[in-house]
């Protein structure tokens, strides 16, 4: 569980280093077009995404996200695969902590103050909307691939649909709790108020819940294939197969 944990905490501090990093050298090399910044910080974080559920991936699943972790749990617990409720417990702890020091990270790399608290107010209903949208689609996503049995193309999946969303968004698709708090420890491109989170997060949360219902309504038995969310765990494959027997 501790090698789980870790990954979580490495993986998910390097997605918002990479977030916070791209976009803060996005608006070094392009001061004067957002434009061009947006486009900048979405490539990186899709391409770091995808590189870091192929990193992590065989060792705790690749989530990175308490929405995914979440998700997990609840369609694999009938069936008991997937992650178990003290195992959520810890990926949240660690996918939380590791946004924080992901986010301290970059700002550190580039010269800022570790923590500097972002003034970028992002408080509006259409962006709650946009919120639920991103994590809708990406729940859809990820449980689509697990249950036909392509969680194998999952790291070049999910950072395309990552990489879109930013673009197909109002909000540049957050849709990861987690990833919201650490982004609110820089006043950067990346940054989001805090002030702001705690309506984010809400959103985000109606969408594990929609998204939940929608994988259920297409795939009925979804939680049969949850050890295979994001990518396949070595451990947790092993068990279940083990259990088959």
């Amino acid at each position: 569980m501790w090698r789980r944990l870790l990954a979580e905490f490495v993986g998910t501090a390097l997605l918002v280093t990479a977030v916070v990093g791209s976009g803060i050298m996005a608006t070094t090399l392009s001061p004067d077009d957002v434009g061009l910044q947006l486009l900048e910080n979405s490539v990186a974080t899709a391409f770091a995404l995808g590189a870091l559920i192929l990193m992590f991936g065989p060792v705790s699943g690749a989530h990175f996200n308490p929405v995914v972790s979440a998700a997990d749990w609840f369609l694999g617990r009938r069936a008991r695969t997937g992650l178990t409720a003290t195992d959520l417990g810890g990926y949240v702890l660690a996918q939380t902590a590791g946004a924080i020091a992901g986010a301290v990270l970059a700002n550190l790399m580039f010269d800022l103050s570790a923590v500097d608290f972002s003034g970028k107010d992002r408080a509006a209903g259409h962006l709650w909307l946009g919120e639920v949208v991103a994590t809708v689609g990406l729940l859809t996503l990820i449980f689509a691939l697990a249950r036909s049995g392509r969680a194998a193309v999952a790291p070049a999946a999910v950072g395309a649909y990552i990489g879109a969303a930013y673009w197909f968004t109002s909000s540049t698709s957050f849709a990861n709790p987690a990833v919201t708090v650490g982004r609110a420890f820089t006043d950067t491109f990346a940054g989001i108020a805090p002030g702001s989170v705690p309506a984010f997060v809400v959103a985000q949360l109606v969408g594990l819940v929609l998204g939940v219902g929608l994988v259920l309504a297409l795939y009925p038995d979804a939680g049969r294939a949850a050890y295979e969310v994001v990518t396949p765990a070595v451990a947790d494959r092993k068990t279940v197969e083990g259990a088959r027997r």
